[in-house]
């Protein structure tokens, strides 16, 4: 028997004539069958010895035609049990003599075949075809999208569930004294604003009022007291009430001043620093359990609180209007926890106590402990209505006598003897502001001295810090602010005073 002659790229007679290797003939190559009749004479058939078949030249057989010779049609997919039509080499895929096969009978070879449609590029293109086109480039990195804008919604007035209220009664743009009518639409409104809240937290209106008069005079309220007796409630069903966007931090001994304020990031895609605000972005911040942070993390508030600003890496951020902080902190268990220093004290308008209920009012929670939730109380006004409320306020008339009587009540606890700190300026500035909305909220468009006796007490006591000997006697904050009401003259309408 002869063989064939050996191949000029180096192969026997065991290869094909095109120089694929075995390899190449693999499974899954998606290569088409040979359709019809090709040129004989091409490529020799070898036997199962690596000889020609009966010495008859063999066809063509189609090198893309990868695929079929392992999916089963030349043989059902083992080789020997029944021939297909193409011819077979006696390469590592062909049959060798040793395993006593019988060669391939001949068999009349198409006379042409199809190109093929497509191939795997892991093969190389094809001989007898153009080229593949190369794949599509991969498209451009998209950009992540922009921070969301920090402005609250709008709420439309009609949907609201306060006592409708005529533009004109509620428009502060105006300058001059406030109308009846604009004061009777923020008393409307304050009053409703109560009510709702009043259904969550039972029992404690004046609480209530107290911190509403520090949301309408742009101020923060800091609720103190044990814990259980609804302060992070009445924080939240102050939020609640108000429709805009709030946030709460739960303050912790890890928590980092970024993680309030908000950090500059670089982004990759616009090859550019972005800053990405912090929860104290919003309207109504929920600082709980402000004294459990680190004081290093207590002083990211120090700036958004007095100038409603947060700067980072050099660039001011203002936050949205209006902005209202509600901190809780707990007097007892001080183990872990920071006490506010006295410059973060004074950012705060009004310090509270919530204080426990009385037996019917705590008679009556009991009754609706599962039922009433700060989430389901309905939202009184919009944050527009609100800005206008604190425009308001800014027009309330105070008579001279007032401002003089607010000066000497701060003097007062300066010069007592118990008294290392006194009220600052700041304070003098917060407890007539506070005044305004007070008055407001009670009808009226001018304040009395009955509304400074009324909040000299939440606005000035945790401003007041006593000197040791006086806190070991047992002296209190509310004792000075008692001796100063007492020794101050209060102003009367004809130019005199009352003693």
């Amino acid at each position: 028997m002869t063989t064939a002659p050996p191949h000029a790229n180096g192969y026997s007679g065991n290869s094909y004539d095109d120089g694929y290797e075995s390899g190449r003939y693999g499974a899954g190559s998606g290569y088409p069958s040979p359709s019809s009749e090709a040129p004989t004479g091409l490529l020799p058939a070898v036997s199962p010895a690596g000889g020609t078949a009966g010495g008859q030249p063999a066809a063509q057989y189609d090198p893309y035609d990868r695929g079929q010779y392992d999916a089963g049609q030349y043989g059902g997919g083992q080789y020997g049990q029944q021939p297909g039509q193409g011819g077979y080499g006696a390469g590592p895929q062909g049959y060798e003599a040793e395993q006593g096969y019988d060669p391939p009978p001949a068999y009349e070879a198409p006379k042409a075949y199809e190109q093929p449609k497509a191939y795997d590029s892991g093969y190389g293109a094809p001989q007898s075809s153009q080229a593949a086109t190369l794949p599509p480039p991969p498209p451009p990195p998209v950009a992540p999208p922009s921070p969301p804008t920090m402005n609250p919604p709008t709420m439309n007035p009609a949907t609201m569930n306060a006592a409708p209220v005529s533009a004109p009664a509620m428009d502060a743009s105006a300058e001059g004294p406030l109308t009846s009518q604009q004061v009777q639409g923020f008393s409307s409104i304050a009053t409703q604003l109560a009510a709702s809240i009043g259904t969550v937290i039972l029992g404690k209106p004046e609480l209530i009022r107290l911190a509403l008069t520090a949301l309408f005079a742009q101020g923060h309220v800091l609720l103190e007291d044990v814990p259980g007796v609804g302060k992070t409630t009445l924080a939240r069903a102050i939020a609640a009430s108000v429709h805009g966007q709030w946030r709460r931090i739960q303050f912790t001994p890890d928590l980092l001043p970024a993680d309030v304020s908000g950090v500059t990031i670089f982004n990759q895609a616009t090859r550019g620093f972005e800053f990405h605000p912090g929860p104290v972005f919003a309207n109504i911040v929920i600082a709980d359990e402000i004294n459990r942070a680190s004081p290093k993390t207590q002083s990211a508030l120090l700036e958004v609180m007095e100038e409603r600003t947060v700067t980072v890496d050099g660039v001011p951020h203002p936050v949205p209007r209006p902005f209202l902080v509600v901190a809780t902190q707990n007097p007892v268990e001080m183990d872990g926890t920071y006490r506010l220093p006295e410059a973060q004290l004074d950012r705060f308008l009004v310090k509270l106590s919530v204080g426990y209920p009385d037996e019917a009012v705590e008679i009556e929670v009991l009754r609706g402990a599962n039922v009433r939730s700060p989430e389901s109380l309905p939202p009184i006004a919009d944050t527009n209505i609100v800005a206008e409320m604190i425009r308001m306020a800014q027009r309330v008339h105070i008579a001279d006598p007032l401002y003089a009587y607010a000066v000497r009540l701060a003097a007062a606890t300066r010069t007592d003897p118990r008294v290392r700190i006194g009220v600052s300026p700041r304070g003098v500035i917060a407890l007539t502001r506070a005044a305004c909305a007070y008055a407001l909220m009670e009808g009226r468009a001018w304040i009395l001295p009955e509304d400074l006796k009324a909040l000299i007490g939440p606005v000035f006591a945790h401003r007041v810090l006593l000197n040791p000997d006086a806190a070991l006697r047992g002296a209190t904050a509310d004792d000075v602010i008692a001796d100063a009401l007492r020794s101050v003259p209060v102003p009367l309408p004809g130019g005199g005073a009352q003693a």
